[in-house]
């Protein structure tokens, strides 16, 4: 994770904004030395100030401040039509902010934006969009955006350095906890200098990376709406506050339909990070309570667009009459981001799971080579890293910078882990219970106390069988977690599949009130102050950490990668994390994919070539209005 955000598995549907010549053709960051005019609220400072339009992390902006739109769009697309997509379960709330209560509906951040905006084609940089410039001194010590003048929300009502304010305020008091607990560390003071100038001041001795990135990350919302109507950022509800973003809530017919609508007075339109983007007048959601359900919808050509997740589907069922008349389009395209390291995943707040023999002797049953090739049809791989594909993934034995980091926190951890190759996936045979496998799992479970009895049942000194249960929401993932389960059993677990419905699997997973589900985190190419939110002993209780995971070694060394002021100090920080966590075993990694499989109705044109990070199917795509009147004309859509 990039930085303390709200969770959400959406689409980057970010509206960029639009900005003026005097601003973007001023050209590279401007360096003024010495002190600023008070005015501006600045201190004399001996300290060079450099103002720039975006903001990098690490290495330079790949896009200078006259660029007149991204290198991957299209920027003659069109405007117009529909695209519909679908999402499984129901919503209850169209406030994605309540993290803790309720369920909101798909894309419900897709009308709001945040001070800088981030780009498909590049890792750790921020352009601006409801700022013009950002201005900082080396010590980044404190960052002040000079804010637009021209930005509205959709009611027509103008944004102010007060709306950024507020909405600081409003998610640190009423957002994720964790978050707020964070940013009152870390920030020592906000505050509007005046109608279009907003200063963040960080707190002493703290490390400044990633706090820049931090605070241009914060969505604005409308003071005023919220203070006329006494709403909450934490609470579920349809009545949602407006947002300066490109599109709006049209509609919603709970639990079935979302209807978004392109917002025609969207402020940004002209914004060099906006063209080409928000082509489409309306963004469907449809909603099904079951997928092979959902897939016959798209089969009849109920909605156009879908981004396929299940292995079985993909292999079997893609020979219906609309792919024959080559009314729908088959595709598959990598992607260039980390796959979320996703698994069976223990809970660890549950003292059975203390031993990490036990955690690895669950693990040691689930057969990936055998689920790969028989049930999922060969398509995948295994992942092995928290953090896999990317330089940020631990190899071999730790060396270099990543070994002295680990020698560092020598006293907090395993010492195999300064010698002994990183933690790799048990491998397995082609037979579903791996025979092997089941002795070593057998072995690791005595040697923690657990006994075979007669009936083949393990039990603890008190006598007490060791009892699972694998909570699910998915019919689909029936098929791959019942033979997992049958192993379970075998090697004498109690073990018990529970497939619940969408609204209590979500209060179960919120309440943390499950013992093993197929979940993780989501990783990113860069990390920082994020990583900490996801991992630090701090935050065990964390919506954004499944698992309760902590380590006092992790702890340490997440300073590190938040202090990192060069790339290649923060990756050896997180590789050496990446071992750590490996050799916890809290998670069976299963399976992921390097690339997307998709398929849509020939309606759509996309950018011959995508950018790395992103598909973009709501964002850079846009409509064919000929072909989708042949199609509609030859009965292939609804």
């Amino acid at each position: 994770m990039h930085r303390p955000d709200q969770r959400q598995a959406h689409a980057r549907v970010t509206a960029p904004a639009k900005d003026d010549a005097r601003i973007w053709l001023t050209g590279a960051a401007i360096v003024i030395g010495g002190a600023l005019w008070a005015g501006q609220g600045f201190a004399d400072s001996h300290e060079t100030i450099i103002t720039n339009h975006g903001f990098s992390n690490f290495g330079e902006l790949k896009y200078a401040a006259d660029f007149a739109h991204l290198d991957y769009v299209n920027p003659d697309a069109p405007k117009g039509g529909e695209i519909a997509v679908w999402a499984q379960g129901a919503f209850d709330s169209m406030n994605p902010y309540a993290t803790q209560r309720g369920t909101p509906g798909a894309y419900s951040t897709i009308g709001y934006e945040r001070i800088m905006a981030a780009t498909a084609d590049e890792v750790g940089s921020e352009y601006c969009l409801l700022c013009e410039t950002i201005q900082y001194p080396e010590s980044q010590d404190w960052v002040v955006f000079n804010m637009r003048r021209d930005v509205s929300f959709s009611d027509g009502t103008p944004m102010t350095a007060h709306d950024v304010v507020f909405s600081h305020e409003l998610l640190r008091d009423e957002g994720t906890p964790s978050y707020g607990s964070y940013v009152k560390q870390v920030i020592a003071s906000v505050e509007a200098l005046d109608d279009y100038t907003v200063k963040f001041v960080f707190a002493d001795d703290i490390p400044r990376k990633g706090l820049i990135s931090l605070v241009a990350s914060t969505p604005v919302w409308s003071r005023a709406w919220y203070e006329e109507t006494g709403a909450h950022l934490d609470e579920t509800r349809f009545e949602i506050s407006p947002g300066t973003g490109p599109y709006m809530l049209e509609s919603y017919d709970a639990p079935r339909q979302i209807i978004y609508a392109r917002n025609p007075d969207y402020w940004g339109a002209e914004h060099p990070l906006s063209v080409g983007h928000y082509n489409f007048d309306a963004i469907r959601v449809e909603y099904f309570a079951d997928t092979n359900i959902a897939f016959e919808a798209f089969k009849s050509g109920e909605y156009t667009f879908r981004q396929e997740n299940s292995s079985l589907t993909w292999a079997t069922g893609y020979d219906f009459p609309a792919l024959a008349n080559e009314w729908v389009v088959r595709d598959v395209v990598p992607v260039g981001t980390v796959p979320s390291a996703t698994g069976f995943l223990l809970n660890l707040r549950n003292p059975k799971f203390d031993d990490v023999r036990v955690r690895e002797a669950l693990g040691l049953m689930y057969n990936f080579t055998w689920t790969n090739e028989t049930l999922q049809y060969g398509l995948f791989a295994q992942r092995e890293s928290f953090w896999q594909g990317s330089e940020l993934a631990a190899t071999d034995v730790a060396q270099g910078r990543e070994l002295e980091l680990l020698q560092s926190v020598a006293a907090l951890i395993d010492p195999a882990l300064l010698t002994d190759p990183v933690v790799m996936p048990h491998t397995s045979g082609d037979r579903q219970l791996d025979r092997d496998n089941l002795r070593a799992a057998l072995a690791l479970m005595e040697d923690a106390g657990w006994v075979a009895g007669d009936d083949g049942m393990l039990r603890n000194d008190a006598s007490e069988v060791f009892a699972l249960e694998f909570l699910s929401v998915s019919p689909s993932f029936d098929r791959i977690i019942m033979p997992y389960i049958d192993n379970l059993k075998r090697l004498g677990i109690d073990a018990v599949y529970n497939r619940v419905d969408p609204a209590q699997y979500q209060l179960r997973s919120q309440t943390f009130d499950y013992e093993m589900i197929y979940d993780g985190y989501n990783s990113g190419l860069e990390e920082g102050s994020g990583l900490a939110q996801k991992y630090g002993s701090e935050n065990v209780d964390d919506v954004f950490n499944p698992a309760g995971f902590s380590h006092p070694a992790v702890d340490e060394l997440a300073k590190i990668v938040e202090a990192a002021e060069t790339y290649d100090e923060m990756a050896a920080a997180v590789r050496a994390i990446d071992r750590i966590m490996r050799a916890e075993r809290f998670i069976t990694p299963a399976w992921y994919l390097g690339n997307r499989w998709m398929a849509y109705y020939d309606i759509f044109e996309r950018p011959e070539e995508l950018p790395p990070y992103s598909i973009g199917e709501l964002d850079f795509w846009w409509y064919n209005a000929e072909k989708a009147e042949e199609l509609r004309a030859a009965g292939a859509l609804r």
